[in-house]
C-alpha cells in the first residue's frame, strides 16, 4: 500500500470536505467534529484540523469557541453583499478579458450557453448553474489577472452551496440565457465596454429578485440540507491507511481552528 505523505493527505482531506460543502451534501449550519470526520475518512485528527482551518480562512467554515467548526450559513444580507462584489469583479473581468481572448476562446463560450438551454428544457437546475458558472469563470480566467481569479473563486465558493435559489430564477431562465448570449455577442464584436455593461446588468438581476424575498423566504429556499444537522455516517472514500483510535468513553470535542 502506498502511504501518502502528510501534505498530500491534508490536501485530499481538504478538497474532499470542500467539495462536500460546495455541493451542498454537507449543509450550512452543520457542526463538523474532528473525531467523527477522522473516523469516517480513516485519518488522524491532524489533517482534519488543518483542513478545517483552511476552509475557515476561505469563509466556508466558521469557528466559534463553543460550537467549534460549523459550515458557514449566509443570510440574505450576506448574499446581497456578495452579489454587489460580484458585479464589480465580473464587469472588470470582461473588460480585461475581451482584448486578450483569441477568437477560439470566445467561440468556446457557445458551449455553456447551449448546455444552459438543454438544462432549462429538462428542468435541471444544478446543471444550469454549473453551465452558468463555466461561462462566467471563463471571462475571469481570460482576464489574465491572478488576484482577480483568486478573489472571485473564493467568493463563488462561499455562494455555491446556495446554488438552488429557485426563487431567484423561477420563470427567468430564458431571460438569463438571452443575457448570456448578448454578452457573448458583445465579446465577439470586440466591444468590452458594452459587454461589461451587459454583465453588470446581468449580475444585478438576482439582486433585484433577492431584495423582494423576506429573510424567512430566503432561508426556506436555500437552507435545505442534504444531511440535516450532521456529518454523513459513511464517506465515499477513506484517505488514510488506518482508522484513528478512539478511547472508549472519551468525548468528541468540536474542532478548533
Amino acid at each position: 500500500m502506498i502511504r501518502l505523505d502528510n501534505q498530500t493527505l491534508r490536501e485530499r482531506v481538504y478538497r474532499h470536505l470542500k467539495e462536500e460543502i460546495m455541493a451542498g451534501r454537507i449543509a450550512p449550519g452543520t457542526v463538523l467534529q474532528e473525531v467523527p470526520l477522522a473516523e469516517s475518512l480513516g485519518v488522524s485528527r491532524g489533517p482534519i484540523r488543518e483542513a478545517l482551518g483552511t476552509l475557515a480562512a476561505e469563509g466556508l467554515v466558521t469557528v466559534t469557541p463553543r460550537r467549534g467548526a460549523v459550515v458557514t450559513t449566509l443570510t440574505k444580507h450576506d448574499f446581497l453583499e456578495a452579489y454587489q462584489v460580484r458585479e464589480v469583479l465580473e464587469a472588470l473581468a470582461v473588460r480585461l478579458a475581451i482584448p486578450r481572448m483569441v477568437d477560439a476562446e470566445i467561440d468556446a463560450l457557445d458551449a455553456p450557453i447551449v448546455e444552459m438551454r438543454r438544462c432549462s428544457a429538462r428542468s435541471d437546475d444544478v446543471g444550469f448553474f454549473d453551465a452558468n458558472s463555466a461561462f462566467h469563470e471563463a471571462f475571469v480566467i481570460g482576464s489574465g489577472n491572478g488576484r482577480l481569479l483568486e478573489i472571485y473563486r473564493r467568493l463563488i465558493g462561499q455562494m455555491r452551496p446556495y446554488r438552488r435559489p429557485s426563487a431567484l430564477l423561477r420563470g427567468s431562465l430564458d431571460q438569463s440565457i438571452a443575457e448570456h448570449q448578448a454578452i457573448l455577442d458583445a465579446a465577439r464584436a470586440r466591444d468590452p465596454e458594452r459587454a461589461a455593461g451587459l454583465m453588470l446588468d446581468h449580475v444585478r438581476v438576482p439582486q433585484w429578485r433577492l431584495q423582494k424575498l423576506s429573510d424567512e423566504e430566503f432561508a426556506e429556499e436555500n437552507l435545505q440540507p442534504a444531511f440535516p444537522g450532521q456529518v454523513p455516517a459513511a464517506a465515499p472514500e477513506r484517505f488514510g491507511p488506518d482508522p484513528v483510535a478512539v478511547t472508549p468513553g472519551a468525548t468528541s470535542p468540536n474542532v478548533a481552528g
